[in-house]
């Protein structure tokens, strides 16, 4: 009977220890994680720094054009990281917007070096490239959650790009006049079912 008390209580002791231990690893493991985290974001704030710098010797909207590309990479740098540390749904979710945004800022700023149809077929092509980025984010957050919730949200986001494709195509057929425009509006309802 000694001997069985015996092996329960260096059973139990075994236990606590196997116990300590991984709240250790565990502790050990979030304490990384947040240098890792601390680490890009420190990177991202010298990439853009870097990038920066590379602007001052720009001019006009090519300098306007650089610094915003450059402070776009800063948010999405630091949102990525963020999203690696917390690893929820939402912070994926919220980097992907962040791109989207950024990519957005940019991508606009690139248009004001066209002018008149050229740049309004621009502008609307990333209008749709960012109604297409939003929607990918929201099926990337709902598909974690559950089918049904997935299946409706990707139809929702092919619902909004078809849109966003279509008035990017009409956009395109106002260069054009008389049956030639009438032939592009008229392909442009047949290709994105309008």
């Amino acid at each position: 009977m000694p001997h069985r008390i015996a092996m329960n209580v260096l059973t139990c002791a075994c236990l606590a220890a196997a116990g300590m231990l991984s709240v250790t690893a565990a502790n050990a493991a979030d304490a990384a994680a947040k240098d890792r985290y601390e680490a890009a974001q420190k990177s991202a704030e010298a990439d853009y720094k870097a990038s920066a710098a590379r602007c001052d010797d720009l001019k006009d909207n090519a300098k306007k054009v650089c610094a915003e590309d450059a402070k776009g990479k800063e948010k999405i740098a630091k949102a990525n990281a963020e999203a690696d540390y917390k690893q929820t749904p939402k912070a994926r979710y919220d980097a992907a917007v962040t791109k989207a945004d950024a990519d957005y800022s940019v991508a606009k700023l690139r248009c004001d070096d066209k002018k008149g149809n050229d740049k309004d077929v621009c502008v609307k092509d990333a209008d749709a490239a960012k109604t297409k980025a939003y929607g990918d984010a929201k099926v990337m957050r709902t598909s974690r959650e559950s089918a049904k919730d997935t299946s409706a949200a990707r139809q929702d986001a092919n619902a909004d790009a078809n849109k966003a494709d279509y008035k990017a195509a009409l956009e395109r057929c106002d260069a054009l006049t008389g049956t030639s425009k009438d032939n592009c509006v008229t392909d442009a309802k047949t290709r994105f079912n309008q």
